[in-house]
């Protein structure tokens, strides 16, 4: 049966508040990930296409209502955006798990937070200190701190979380006041042309949002442009390495969520099995498609072999199949060149002498879709391949550490500081853990992020974060009023 995307406009873009034609004939074709079928196809963006979404952004910052509005006014449109979303659930889980194998259960249900989401930032138009007073020390009579919205946005999506990724960057960025050229990812734009359709049924004005899906030369000319005042990516580390130093050419601000190798210490007083339930689990989700995963598993040398049994114990008997099924546990891979990858990784850590304790190959009861077994590896030593560099799926390193101190070390030597977690019974010590590592997050007993608290990371992990008030704050220029006397208030 051929199943039909649930969007009306594919062939066309979302600019300046209308489907406009796009400037050539080249498309991009979706491939749902658990047949190789083809999904959908969306129209490819050029140089001119996003010219006019950039233009279409920079007019409505500059001449449109949408920065001049009040807060309270921006707020009504956030809010009617996450009503109109919280009515697209089915159609959010019939996209995202053909585009990138995310379970059909997981994919409906990741609605309703992201349309609070929208709520949530629209509350802060009441409660954010967008102007606050403050004494001058040099001089005048009346100061303030005024922080206005940084400009045009352009956000870039990665594949594997869309819904997500796309309301932590336009919600914040929207109360703001900014304007936004959205450019989706080639492999999962779905959920982008799902908010435009939203964008545009809400009335939000012209150009506020514009929606776009590109490749990477095009996309880079997003990053390149001078009426772009603020770029704000999610995705690897390799291309965040290249916008950044694209924005430091023009002293553009950016917001960069990257990549993750990310730690999990397993404390000696900790029960292996529990822990071994608690990472294999959240290793599912999305077949470790996610940048904070906890990938390196590090315990104490007289614990490893049986954590390693655990593991693989709990790994091996995961059912991997149809993301539609409701038995399933884990989906697909969202593309091969992504199964190449990882398989290409699985035969890093073979020759590379680490000890294959489960998965490694395909699941050989599925003929078609980018399937892999979930596999664990044991004895690593956290110098190789497999332990440094990010794999994105669903593949295990087991590393052992003569003590504490040396586990945390162990945690520590990364280039990446995103997420890590700490397996003990005693809160004290994970605190005390938890302080020494060098990361964005740390989960006590199980693997967390909070985006409704703050999510990125240390070091090559990216610049910024994202969620929550701290997740307003990129969105935001702050600017110094100092006066001769004090103003009647708004």
């Amino acid at each position: 049966m051929t199943i039909t995307a649930p969007l009306q406009h594919a062939d066309r873009f979302f600019i300046g508040g209308e489907w406009v034609k796009p400037s050539s004939d080249a498309v991009i074709d979706v491939i749902d990930s658990a047949n190789e079928e083809l999904f959908f196809s969306v129209a490819e963006a050029q140089e001119a296409d996003m010219a006019r979404a950039v233009g279409a952004a920079r007019q409505a910052f500059d001449e449109g209502p949408w920065p001049r509005l009040r807060h309270a006014g921006r707020a009504e449109y956030l809010r009617a955006i996450g009503a109109a979303l919280e009515k697209r659930a089915e159609d959010v889980g019939q996209i995202w798990p053909r585009e990138s194998g995310v379970l059909h259960v997981i994919a409906k249900a990741s609605v309703p937070g992201a349309a609070r989401t929208y709520d949530y930032y629209a509350g802060l138009a009441e409660t954010f200190p967008f102007e606050e007073e403050a004494q001058p020390s040099m001089g005048g009579k009346f100061g303030l701190i005024v922080r206005e919205p940084v400009g045009v946005v352009g956000a870039i999506i990665p594949w594997n979380a869309p819904l997500s990724l796309i309301t932590y960057k336009i919600a914040p960025a929207l109360i703001a006041g900014c304007t936004v050229i959205l450019k989706a990812s080639p492999e999962a734009p779905g959920e982008a042309y799902l908010m435009a359709e939203i964008a545009e049924a809400v009335g939000l004005p012209p150009g506020v949002l514009n929606v776009v899906t590109a490749d990477r030369e095009v996309s880079e000319l997003l990053v390149r442009d001078p009426r772009v005042d603020k770029i704000t990516f999610t995705g690897s580390t390799a291309a965040g390495r290249r916008i950044a130093s694209l924005c430091g050419e023009r002293i553009a601000r950016c917001t960069l969520e990257l990549g993750g190798k990310s730690a999990a210490i397993i404390l000696d007083d900790m029960d292996l099995a529990a822990a071994a339930a608690s990472l294999a689990g959240a290793e599912c989700f999305l077949a470790g498609q996610v940048c904070s995963s906890l990938t390196r598993i590090v315990v104490s040398q007289n614990r490893h072999d049986e954590l390693v049994e655990a593991l693989a114990g709990t790994f091996s008997q995961v059912r991997v199949g149809d993301p539609f099924d409701a038995q399933t546990q884990m989906g697909p891979l969202v593309a091969e060149r992504q199964r190449d990858r990882v398989e290409g990784y699985i035969a890093k850590g073979v020759a590379g002498g680490a000890t294959l304790a489960t998965g490694g190959g395909r699941p050989k009861d599925l003929e078609r879709g980018w399937f892999i077994e979930p596999t664990v590896f044991g004895n690593v030593d956290n110098s190789s391949a497999i332990a440094q560099e990010e794999i994105f799926g669903p593949v295990l390193s087991v590393i052992p550490a003569q003590n504490e101190q040396q586990a945390i070390a162990i945690a520590n030597d990364t280039i990446y500081g995103l997420n890590a977690s700490v397996f003990t019974n005693d809160v004290e010590r994970a605190r005390d853990v938890a302080r020494q590592l060098r990361s964005g997050t740390v989960g006590h007993n199980a693997f967390r992020t909070d985006f409704g608290i703050a999510f990125g990371g240390f070091k090559q992990s990216g610049i910024g974060r994202e969620g929550g008030t701290e997740g307003l704050l990129p969105f935001l220029e702050t600017k110094t009023v100092i006066l001769e006397g004090r103003p009647s208030p708004y």
